[in-house]
């Protein structure tokens, strides 16, 4: 159902039980698949690219150009995934010739006023509480919540299952399953509640939780942990997941806290 004042373009490619609310935009090279609902006063730019059953609230601006100096106006897209919202304000824009596309994945909140700059990577059932800004490049992956009114420096990796708490200045990466507070932003122990709510048992918890311990507590460099850890545990998809994560790190993992 589309309101007579809305602006569609006439090269969209909207599906049929599309509900598009009175002022919002939709500009040419976008498309959006059934069940989605945009709300009033929405603007979605070229390049578009939005799942099923997306909610999107008032004031959202969706494919927006990129924020960079370096972007040459090349054909790039923003791709929302099924079952996302998008609340109030929030701004995505498309990617540049990084990566060509900038991704939110499917079942998202992200909440009223967050950014997410050009070629973002942000996996499935993630959340993003208010006023979350997302630098260009930056990946963040499954089951991942940033509390509100952090910033994350581009290029950034934030791994599976991590809890960052609001307010949260992220300039290091964030290995998976942990939790990240404090300032400058350090370990503060495993997610354990969110582990537990996504059916991790006991014995798996304990297991990325002793990781961890050999990892941060007992004053070993990344290296040498690696080794200690790669000796004395066996081979696990949490384990090698935590392992590859650190081994690929460009920018380095977040600190132990220190008192």
């Amino acid at each position: 159902m589309n309101q007579p004042l809305a602006y569609i373009h006439p090269q969209a490619k909207i599906a049929n039980n599309v509900v598009i609310e009175p002022f919002s935009t939709i500009h040419k090279n976008v498309e959006i698949d059934e069940g989605t609902w945009i709300g009033s006063n929405v603007t979605i730019m070229e390049g578009a690219r939005i799942g099923k059953n997306v909610k999107i609230f008032p004031g959202a601006v969706i494919s927006g150009v990129p924020q960079d100096l370096k972007f040459g106006g090349e054909e790039t897209t923003a791709v929302i995934g099924d079952n996302t919202v998008i609340r109030e304000c929030v701004t995505i824009n498309r990617g540049t010739t990084d990566k060509y596309k900038t991704v939110v994945g499917k079942n998202c909140l992200v909440m009223a006023y967050v950014h997410i700059a050009h070629d973002c990577w942000i996996g499935n059932n993630c959340i993003l509480a208010n006023s979350v800004q997302l630098a260009g490049h930056v990946q963040i992956d499954d089951f991942a919540i940033i509390g509100g009114q952090s910033a994350v420096h581009q290029f950034v990796k934030i791994g599976a299952h991590v809890m960052i708490s609001g307010g949260s200045l992220v300039r290091k990466d964030v290995p998976p399953f942990s939790k990240a507070a404090r300032e400058p932003l350090s370990y503060c122990g495993i997610n354990s509640i969110g582990l537990r709510r996504r059916g991790f048992n006991n014995d798996k918890i304990n297991e990325i939780q002793e990781i961890y311990r050999t990892i941060y507590l007992k004053g070993f460099n990344n290296t040498k942990a690696i080794d200690i850890i790669e000796l004395n545990y066996p081979p696990s998809k949490e384990r090698d997941e935590i392992l590859n994560f650190i081994r690929n790190s460009d920018r380095g993992i977040m600190k132990g806290f220190h008192q």
